[in-house]
């Protein structure tokens, strides 16, 4: 009986082991996904430091009105060209035509009131030279003239503000450019304050960009910089205009304005642009003297809200590492933690990759 149980044993064993032998060869034998790796970067070549920033026209203005009323006309459209003093939206002004009637019914009131206060006012001063009449007597018509020419005047100065609120029924361009938007149609009641019509400036674009705070303090007025279109890959120059010296209310970056120098007829304002100011690369020293870890956007994993990347395992395997992300630079991005300086990761791929799977590296 026992020479019986022992060779089945040992052939069952046989058999167990010749299958996981066999198993072996077959995941050892999947293609290897071909990839490219790099070694963690901290753009050594680039000689620029690289802000993201947006074209706007150098004017432009959201036009609204200080009066309520319905709106009776809007005379532009989007897109349109316009001059400067063009009438752009007309509101409803019956009230205002009423109360211009009304100051000019007081007009005609004063007038004849002062017209006859002075005409008193002279004759009691010719019979007070003549001592026909007494001191009392002119100091009174001198009063009741005085007070007629003041009224007269009020009134006066009351048509004035009323011709004032007519320019608010009347809304027009402040300046030459392109309308870009209008917020409303005949028949909408326009509020104090509210936007009517957008327009911009066609004479001159700029750039504004945002820059973090350790590359501030290198840009200054007047410096030359190049300007790279991501829309249509066009490169521009222009100068710094402006150079904000607070981030109090940009969330810890600071404003900088670029004037373009010339413009092309495929550059419009609310393009998106990287902006290249000719400043040692900041990046660079930076990274050696903090040991900060700087790796390309393009090479990271992004799975819902978390963010990794593909590093080389033992056995030439992609291994998934999820890191935890800080400020970009240009098109990379500062990691935290989770990758270390010496580490190298997978840039690129020829297939899907998965972790755990085979690569070999090119």
């Amino acid at each position: 009986m026992k020479k019986i149980f022992l060779p089945s044993i040992v052939l069952s064993l046989t058999l167990f082991l010749s299958c996981g032998k066999e198993k072996t060869e077959i995941t050892n034998n999947t293609p290897a996904i071909a990839v490219k790796v790099s070694g963690i970067s901290a753009d050594n070549n680039s000689p620029f430091v690289t802000a993201s920033g947006k074209i706007e026209a150098e004017n432009s203005a959201n036009v609204s009105t200080r009066m309520m009323g319905y709106i009776t006309k809007v005379h532009v459209k989007v897109g349109q060209k316009i001059g400067a003093g063009q009438l752009l939206v007309s509101v409803n002004n019956t009230d205002l035509q009423a109360k211009k009637a009304q100051v000019d019914a007081s007009i005609l009131q004063a007038t004849a009131a002062f017209n006859n206060a002075k005409k008193d006012y002279d004759r009691f001063t010719a019979l007070f030279n003549q001592q026909s009449a007494s001191q009392k007597e002119l100091d009174d018509m001198t009063s009741r003239y005085e007070m007629a020419k003041a009224g007269l005047e009020g009134a006066k100065q009351m048509r004035n503000e009323v011709m004032a609120q007519f320019s608010y029924s009347n809304i027009t361009a402040p300046f030459s450019g392109e309308v870009t938007n209008t917020f409303v149609k005949e028949g909408d009641m326009a509020n104090p304050g509210m936007p009517l019509v957008s327009i911009e400036g066609a004479s001159r674009l700029q750039v504004t960009a945002m820059v973090s705070e350790s590359d501030i303090t290198s840009i200054k007025n007047g410096m030359s910089v190049k300007i790279l279109v991501k829309s249509t890959n066009q490169e521009l120059s222009g100068k710094v205009s402006e150079v904000s010296g607070s981030a109090k209310n940009t969330g810890g970056q600071y404003l900088v304005k670029i004037n373009l120098n010339t413009t092309g007829s495929k550059v419009l304002s609310g393009m998106f642009v990287n902006v290249q100011f000719p400043v040692a690369n900041q990046i660079q020293t930076s990274t050696k003297q903090s040991g900060k870890v700087l790796i390309p956007e393009s090479a990271l994993v992004k799975q819902g809200q978390l963010t990794g990347i593909y590093t080389i395992g033992s056995g030439n395997t992609a291994i998934l590492r999820w890191l935890r992300i800080g400020k970009s630079f240009g098109n990379q991005v500062e990691v935290l933690s989770g990758l270390s300086s010496n580490e190298q990761y997978i840039v690129s791929a020829e297939g899907k990759l998965y972790n755990g799977a085979k690569v070999s590296i090119q």
